[in-house]
């Protein structure tokens, strides 16, 4: 990109930073087994390390979050904020402390995710976010493409579409 004077933008050494990383584009399904493994693993070594500390495993589920939000193709954007809440009820089974079998797990579990709700809604608010800019971002850059197009066609002379008239149905070749 370049200023109107024609000299290159200065780009911040952050930027070149992230420019560097890895950009992996998962399916939906994809990225919910990532995140949901990366979660599971996270309740695991927080159980080991920290002794389920409850502080832990939300500060590392946020940006779990939003990498899977970022990781995730663009065709399947909608899915991000759909997987990262369960990917959080999978990562809080090793972290709940339930006992007495399966039963008692399972009041663990939901009694986890109900106080460990303000977690759950921040991560979910952080994909939900990401996605949404990256669809506004995909949506801006195609509507440019497309105006650029029309104006490279009038330029080059060819006759661009004509607008149909309002309530008329293009005919199919069968009606003509």
């Amino acid at each position: 990109m370049s200023t109107p004077t024609g000299r290159a933008r200065p780009v911040a050494p952050a930027v070149l930073a992230l420019r560097r990383l890895p950009n992996p584009r998962l399916t939906g399904i994809g990225a919910g087994l990532f995140a949901a493994a990366v979660m599971f693993v996270i309740g695991c070594v927080d159980w080991l390390l920290f002794d389920a500390s409850s502080a832990v495993f939300g500060v590392l589920f946020l940006p779990v979050s939003a990498l899977t939000a970022l990781w995730v193709r663009p065709a399947d954007l909608v899915t991000a904020p759909i997987i990262v809440p369960i990917a959080f009820a999978l990562g809080i089974i090793p972290v709940s402390g339930g006992t007495g079998g399966f039963g008692g797990q399972a009041m663990a579990v939901v009694t986890a995710l109900a106080v460990h709700a303000g977690w759950l809604y921040g991560g979910t608010l952080v994909a939900g976010l990401i996605a949404t800019v990256r669809k506004v971002r995909l949506m801006r850059a195609r509507q440019r493409r497309m105006l650029l197009a029309a104006q490279t066609a009038r330029q080059a002379g060819q006759p661009s579409p004509a607008p149909r008239a309002p309530g008329r149905a293009p005919r199919r070749p069968s009606q003509r």
